[in-house]
C-alpha cells in the first residue's frame, strides 16, 4: 500500500480547563515532528478508559490544556519511519497507553544490557524492539515513559491521544491486530484488557486458582472473561451491590459477593489465591479485600485513586504472609499475548460504539456509569 499524505495538523476533541473537562470541541493540533522510527496511523476507533475521565478533570495531577484524550486507538497504518522494520503502510493495528519508552534501561532493554548507554542519542532512539518488542520486556515500566496523551517528549512536543483523525507513535508502542478480532473489540483491549493481562499472567497461577476481580466495569469485565477463559481460573466477582450480579455470571464468574452487605467477607475468608482490584475508590474496604486472600495471596491494585489507598497496619499483611502489589498496563510482548490468546478462545469485549461527533455526551454516560461495559468512539470526521 502506498503511504499516504497525512495532513501536517491532526484534528482530535479537546478539553480546554478542569471546569468545563466533559465540554470537548474539535481541535487543531500539531503532533511530534515524525522521526524514523514513528508510525502515522488513520484512526478508526478509540476507547472512553475510566483515565480519560480523570485526565479531563485534572483528577490526578494537573493537566496539560487543551487536551485530546484517548489509549485505546485501532486503525490503519497511512506512513512509517524509514527504521520501522515490523510494520508496514497498510497493516491493521492498535495503540495503549504508551508511546514511547528510553529503550536502553533495565526494563527496557534487559538487566544484561541496560543502563549502558550514557545520554538519549539521535532522535531519542536506545533500543528497538521491532516485531517482538523490546528485550527486557517491562517497558512499561521505563521511567522514561511517555503516555500517548497529556505528556512531553524530551523535545518538548506533547503527546495527543485518539479522539481524533491520526495519532503518531513509535514502533516499539503499535500492535498488530489479528485479522480475527474486530477493531472496536480490540481497542479497548489495549488499555483496560491488557490492564488485567498482565498481572493475570504474571501470576503464574495453575489452572483451577481461585481469583478475586473487585469491581464490575470496563477493567473488570475484561478481568472476569480472561481469569475464566483465558487461564482457566475459578473467578469471584465482588462489587458493591448485585446489580450486575447476572452479567458476571454470564461472563465466567462461578461466585459473587456484594461488598455493601454486612459481614459480606465471611463465606470466603481466606479463600482466594489472588485478588485484582478495579476499585479506584479512595475509601475502599482494603482491609476487607485483605482478608479473603489465603495465606500467601496477593492483591494487586490496578484502580489507580485521585488520592491515597487507606491506610493498613503490619498485622493486616503479616499475619497471613500477603502481599499488595501495583500494576501499570502492560508490554508489547503481553499485549501480542493476550491479543493471540483473544483470537484463538473467540473472547470479545463487551462494547458500546457511538461515532466520534458524541464524544461529549459519550464521556457523561462514562460519568455517570452508563457503560456497559466499555463505550467506542467511531472515527466520523469530516474528509
Amino acid at each position: 500500500m502506498a503511504t499516504t499524505q497525512v495532513p501536517e495538523q491532526f484534528t482530535g476533541y479537546a478539553a480546554f480547563d478542569a471546569e468545563n473537562w466533559t465540554d470537548l470541541k474539535l481541535h487543531k493540533f500539531t503532533p511530534k515532528p515524525f522521526d524514523a522510527w514513528d508510525i502515522d496511523i488513520a484512526i478508526d476507533y478509540c476507547g472512553i478508559c475510566g483515565s480519560d475521565l480523570h485526565v479531563l478533570r485534572s483528577g490526578w495531577s494537573p493537566t496539560i490544556y487543551p487536551v485530546v484524550p484517548g489509549h485505546e486507538i485501532t486503525g490503519r497504518v497511512v506512513r512509517v519511519g524509514p527504521n520501522v522494520t515490523s510494520i508496514a503502510a497498510g497493516d491493521y493495528v492498535g495503540v495503549g497507553a504508551q508511546a514511547w519508552s528510553c529503550g536502553g534501561c533495565d526494563v527496557c532493554a534487559g538487566e544484561d544490557v541496560g543502563d549502558k548507554h550514557g545520554s538519549f542519542g539521535p532522535e531519542g532512539e536506545h533500543g528497538h524492539g521491532g516485531a517482538g518488542g523490546l528485550s527486557g520486556g517491562k517497558e512499561n515500566y521505563c521511567k522514561e515513559v511517555v503516555e500517548t496523551y497529556n505528556w512531553r517528549y524530551k523535545d518538548g512536543s506533547l503527546a495527543w491521544g485518539g479522539y481524533a483523525d491520526y495519532v503518531r507513535v513509535h514502533e516499539n508502542f503499535v500492535y498488530p491486530i489479528p485479522a480475527g478480532i474486530k477493531p472496536e473489540v480490540a481497542a479497548p483491549m489495549l488499555c483496560a484488557g491488557v490492564t488485567m493481562f498482565s498481572p493475570l499472567q504474571r501470576s503464574g497461577l495453575p489452572k483451577g486458582a481461585k481469583v478475586g476481580i473487585v469491581g464490575l466495569g470496563g477493567l473488570g469485565h475484561f478481568g472476569v472473561m480472561f481469569a475464566s477463559q483465558l487461564f482457566g481460573y475459578e473467578v469471584t466477582v465482588i462489587s458493591h451491590s448485585a446489580r450486575k450480579r447476572e452479567d458476571a455470571l454470564k461472563m465466567g464468574a462461578i461466585d459473587f459477593l456484594e461488598s455493601g452487605k454486612p459481614g459480606w467477607t465471611h463465606r470466603k475468608t481466606r479463600t482466594l489465591d489472588l485478588i485484582i482490584s478495579t476499585n479506584f475508590s479512595t475509601d475502599m474496604p482494603l482491609n476487607e479485600y485483605l482478608s479473603l486472600l489465603k495465606v500467601g495471596g496477593t492483591l494487586v491494585v490496578c484502580g489507580i485513586p485521585e488520592g491515597d489507598l487507606p491506610k493498613i497496619a503490619w498485622g493486616d499483611i503479616a499475619t497471613a504472609n500477603l502481599a499488595i502489589r501495583g500494576s501499570n498496563v502492560g508490554s508489547k510482548k503481553e499485549v501480542a499475548e493476550m491479543l493471540a490468546m483473544v483470537a484463538e478462545k473467540g473472547v470479545e469485549s463487551v462494547v458500546q460504539v457511538l461515532p466520534m461527533s458524541k464524544a461529549k455526551e459519550a464521556v457523561e454516560m462514562m460519568e455517570r456509569g452508563e457503560a456497559r461495559y466499555r463505550i467506542v468512539l467511531k472515527a466520523d470526521f469530516e474528509k
